[in-house]
Order: structure tokens, then sequence, then C-alpha cells
């Protein structure tokens, strides 16, 4: 479902989740929709509660914002929203974070609701939330050290079971 609605966007894929160590095809989704002229745009906690998550962030990054998706971090509490926005008419509330776990091992559920005015109204919540967030660059990336660095390529070897 996923997958889906980032391939069928046309003007942007907004997404706002805590726990985002996606796997290669929603990966390869972002890239192609970011690689077409769509918004792709991703809002995960400055801080996480799982320290894995977080470094694995780090390791995928750089990929993604190479290929035109921007990466937000959040900061003033702790993000655990799961919001999506596909162009101007669909958005997803729910339970489901972008991770193996929530897509393949936990019962989780997202509610999908198709109407122009409910897309309004999320566009408008995540446009506050990407303002009150700080948009990471490659630079920032390469301004880790390198323990940091090695951690996160070590972390990101768990993300299938994250």
């Amino acid at each position: 479902m996923f997958q889906h609605a980032i391939h069928s966007a046309a003007k942007r894929v907004w997404i706002a989740s805590p726990y985002f160590v996606p796997d290669e095809g929603v990966t390869g989704a972002l890239q192609l929709a970011a690689l077409r002229g769509v918004d792709v745009r991703i809002l995960i906690p400055e801080r996480s509660d799982n320290l894995l998550v977080q470094y694995s962030t780090f390791a995928f990054g750089r990929g993604m914002l190479e290929n035109g998706i921007e990466l937000y971090r959040y900061g003033p509490g702790f993000l655990h929203q799961k919001v999506f926005l596909i162009d101007d008419r669909v958005s997803g509330i729910g339970t489901v974070n972008l991770d193996n776990r929530s897509l393949r091992l936990n019962f989780e559920v997202t509610g999908i609701v198709v109407d122009e005015r409910f897309a309004s109204e999320v566009e408008r919540m995540l446009v506050d939330d990407f303002a009150s967030a700080t948009k990471i660059s490659v630079a920032d990336l390469d301004a880790l050290p390198w323990w940091k660095r090695a951690a996160a390529r070590a972390a990101y070897l768990t993300a299938p079971v994250l």
C-alpha cells in the first residue's frame, strides 16, 4: 500500500514517522518519486527513543538526500505521529511506522482518507511541523564523527528486524 501510494504521487509525498527505517522497496519508490520531480519530505524525531533506529537514519540518509529527498529532524518534542500525505487528496494516519517491524511483524493499522479538505488539514499540520524542524544536509552527515558514521553502518545492519 505504501509503495503504491508513493508510486502514484504526482506532486508530493510527505511522511512523518518516529521510526523510519524503510526497506529497499519503499526507499526505491521514494527515490524514484523524487527523481521524477515529486516533493518528497521525511520528518523524523530529533531524538529517538531507540538508538538503533536513530543511527540507522544516518546510514541511509545520504542516498536519500543525493536523490532529492528532503530529511527533517523535529526538535520541539518527541515526534510520534505516523502520517503521510500524497498530493492534495490522500492522507494516511495510523499506528504504522515505516520500518520492517511495523510493516511485517506487528499488527498495525493505518486509515486512508481520500478527501481534499482533510488533506489540506493534514498539510497545514505538516507545514507547521516542518517549520519546527531542522533540515538535514549531506554536509551534516559528513560532519558526524567517524565513530558515529561507523555506528550508523552497524545499526543499519539490524534494519530488517527494527
